[in-house]
């Protein structure tokens, strides 16, 4: 009797693990910008040798959405503050939540 040949293991995907952790990083907001980066990095290394990405794909589209939306964020708060001294004379104001207000 004779036994069968263990099956042989899939090859591995050049990229895939580097696109999971792009792909990882890319929701965390502060390192949306490297979870970005290594996506791309495994993009191009899956792509060159031919095979799909999918994870590092959607790290690339969440790392974009996530540092626009960071981006918006930031110019948003910074038009509000430079808003709120527009008709104060330069000095330090104190805030109703328990903050200050440097203007000038």
């Amino acid at each position: 009797m004779t036994t069968p040949a263990p099956a042989a293991a899939p090859a591995a995907v050049p990229g895939k693990t580097l696109g999971i952790v792009g792909l990882i990083l890319a929701f965390i907001g502060p390192l949306s910008l490297l979870g970005l980066i290594l996506s791309i990095v495994a993009k191009v290394q899956s792509k060159r040798a031919g095979v799909k990405n999918t994870p590092a794909t959607v790290g690339i589209v969440i790392g974009i959405i996530v540092i626009v939306l960071t981006i918006i964020l930031w110019v948003t708060v910074f038009a509000t503050l430079l808003s709120a001294c527009a008709g104060l004379e330069p000095g330090t104001y104190q805030i109703d939540g328990g903050g200050t207000l440097t203007c000038g």
